[in-house]
């Protein structure tokens, strides 16, 4: 059942505005799945600790919180704890290749970065509608350069380079005189789809990516040579190009973002770090308790009441079809 943000006893407009944009903040697309219950305990200018301030996703997102250490502390984390919230990080096989990256291409990224605030605002509304990390986006500056009209020499077209057959099977008009992959929006949607029928498929973002540059037939070989479903593992046994591919996102990733996220982990390494996530919150609820107790408020918290967050599986991370 879909729940909706209660909020009580805040006091003021401005801080119910104030609050709101901390908790937008920290909700971002990606990590935490359905069923996750985040209640922020929060304090006034008066140092008092206000009660219920509840957000939960929507029964079919995919969202996750990203712990921001400075947002915990306003919220009462104290900054010895904030230091050690769980952080996505970067695989070591990419480093070399990122580092690399970035320090030959940084002016052409920052040139892209310049002119991208339109794109990436329609890229964001789409990806938040098919409930995919917004992410993703960041695949449409490795395909185009966020440029709608180029052309590939082998004949895809526009922002998200779609060839013509992948665009009418997700309902794009290519005619010879209109075609719809110069449409930002309308390919954005197309790509979408796509990516989250590969996502169907594999379960894993960097394989996803993979697919998409090299085909699902491309990594379904590499899978079957190598033995494995880690893209790190069975890099060898795709293309070049379609390698090179998957490092040029998580780079550009990086560039863009100064962090990675769940589409830059393999599966694997997304269900350790929601395993690390789920310990840290369980932690910080224990510490909430002992704090409520310690100064006479409630014999106990109630179940559901005043806890930082309620995770009640483990599925962080993963969509909703995969929870195991």
């Amino acid at each position: 059942m879909t729940q909706t943000i209660t909020i009580q006893n805040l006091g003021s407009a401005l801080f119910y505005h104030n609050m709101k944009t901390m908790l937008n903040k920290l909700l971002k697309t990606g990590l935490f799945s359905n069923g996750l219950l985040l209640v922020l305990a929060v304090g006034t200018t008066a140092g008092t600790i206000l009660p219920n301030v509840v957000t939960q996703p929507t029964n079919d997102t995919v969202q996750y919180v990203r712990f921001d250490p400075e947002l915990l502390q306003l919220s009462g984390l104290p900054e010895s704890e904030a230091a050690n919230v769980p952080t996505i990080e970067l695989n070591k096989n990419a480093e070399p290749f990122l580092t690399d990256y970035i320090a030959k291409n940084s002016r052409m990224l920052e040139q892209i970065k310049g002119r991208s605030s339109s794109a990436f605002a329609t890229m964001d509304a789409v990806f938040a509608k098919y409930n995919l990390p917004k992410e993703l986006k960041y695949l449409a500056v490795i395909e185009s350069h966020l440029k709608p009209r180029i052309v590939s020499h082998a004949g895809a077209v526009g922002t998200w380079q779609l060839m013509p057959v992948t665009a009418r099977y997700f309902s794009l008009k290519v005619t010879a005189k209109y075609d719809e992959r110069t449409n930002v929006y309308k390919s954005t949607v197309a790509a979408a789809k796509y990516l989250d029928y590969l996502h169907d498929m594999y379960g894993d973002w960097l394989l996803v990516i993979a697919a998409y540059n090299g085909g699902p037939g491309t990594v379904n070989k590499a899978i079957k040579k190598s033995g494995s479903r880690n893209f790190w593992k069975l890099q060898q046994f795709l293309p070049a190009e379609t390698r090179g591919h998957v490092k040029k996102f998580i780079s550009t990733h990086y560039y863009f973002e100064g962090e990675g996220s769940v589409t830059t982990l393999t599966k694997a390494e997304a269900e350790a770090y929601s395993q690390k996530m789920i310990e840290f919150v369980a932690k910080q609820n224990t510490m909430l308790e002992e704090k409520m107790m310690a100064k006479n408020t409630n014999s106990r918290i109630p179940a559901g009441g005043d806890k930082i967050a309620e995770v009640p599986n483990n599925n962080i991370g993963l969509r909703p079809n995969e929870e195991e």
